[in-house]
């Protein structure tokens, strides 16, 4: 099992920024992608960005030139850089990894951006 903890969600002006940590524990061999997903009230959950472990990206189009993806192996965490944050980015921001055929979900951390 792998356990993933999210942090970092609060509420932002538009504008603004934040960064989102999620630290993975547990049988964290051989996890390969990880990446953030958000739903918001009433939408689908959709991805905002993943990232394998030698760095390769990719990002939802929601995503792409506002927001950056990061992962540090040896701490077992990857980083959701929000910049230029707008009301459309509030949502429920979920962590995400795979292991092998194995998907883990976090608990979720809230992000509000306020107008």
């Amino acid at each position: 099992q792998v356990q993933l903890v999210e942090s970092g969600g609060g509420v932002v002006q538009a504008g603004g920024s934040l960064r989102l940590s999620c630290l993975a524990s547990g049988n964290i061999a051989s996890i390969n992608n990880m990446g953030w997903y958000r739903q918001a009230p009433g939408k689908q959950r959709e991805l905002v960005a993943t990232i394998t472990r030698d760095g390769s990206t990719n990002y939802g189009e929601s995503a792409k030139g506002r927001f950056a993806i990061s992962r540090d192996n040896a701490k077992n965490t990857v980083y959701l850089q929000m910049n230029s944050l707008k009301p459309e980015d509030t949502a429920v921001y979920y962590c995400n990894a795979i292991r092998w055929a194995s998907v883990y979900w976090g608990q979720g951390t809230q992000v509000t951006v306020s107008s």
